[in-house]
């Protein structure tokens, strides 16, 4: 690990001196969800790869969320082991990262980011994980990634019912004063 840490980004130096993070779409060909000779690799190979669970943890709320915005998958286009996947950030709507996954059928070979960390040559950010945990298969169907709209346990503001003012009652207030003096005590 110590050596691959000092050697530059390979992947990345291609991409910037063959201008692939240009928008060029003369050299690339869209694909639908699916990539052919994608390596198919388990969870422990994930786990190799990105150097631990941290980014594996978050990839079925990354997938959910890409998946849902405006998220393409392209092949390059003068060889077939070349990914490039365009994902909308999680953090900022204006920003988008581009990722580049090389593989062969068998391993993934090189990977590179836009993001802050995604130049990396140990391990993986949580962009690049989230893509080949996907493309591999894992994620299974996308509404079952675990996510829940919790949207849905809110209520809305305009159906809340009528409070009956009680106020006037004396002996109301005497017994909410009485619990409070109450448990005030206990904390003491």
């Amino acid at each position: 690990m110590m050596a691959k840490l000092k050697e530059e980004n390979k992947l990345q130096k291609f991409v910037e001196d063959n201008n692939l993070h240009r928008r060029s779409i003369s050299k690339w060909s869209s694909v639908n969800e699916s990539v052919s000779n994608f390596p198919q690799l388990d969870e422990t190979m994930l786990k190799l790869l990105t150097l631990g669970t941290y980014q594996l943890k978050l990839c079925p709320s990354y997938i959910q969320e890409y998946m849902g915005s405006e998220c393409t998958i392209d092949v390059f286009r003068e060889t077939c082991d070349l990914i490039r996947v365009r994902l909308q950030s999680r953090h900022i709507s204006s920003k988008t990262y581009q990722v580049w996954i090389q593989y062969d059928s068998d391993h993934v070979k090189a990977w590179y980011c836009q993001c802050r960390a995604g130049a990396r040559t140990v391990g993986t950010c949580s962009h690049v994980a989230s893509v080949i945990w996907y493309l591999s298969g894992l994620s299974g169907p996308i509404n079952d990634c675990g996510i829940q709209d919790w949207g849905k346990y809110i209520d809305d503001a305009s159906h809340v019912p009528q409070t009956v003012d009680t106020s006037g009652s004396e002996s109301d207030v005497s017994t909410v004063e009485e619990l409070i003096s109450l448990k005030s005590l206990e904390y003491f």
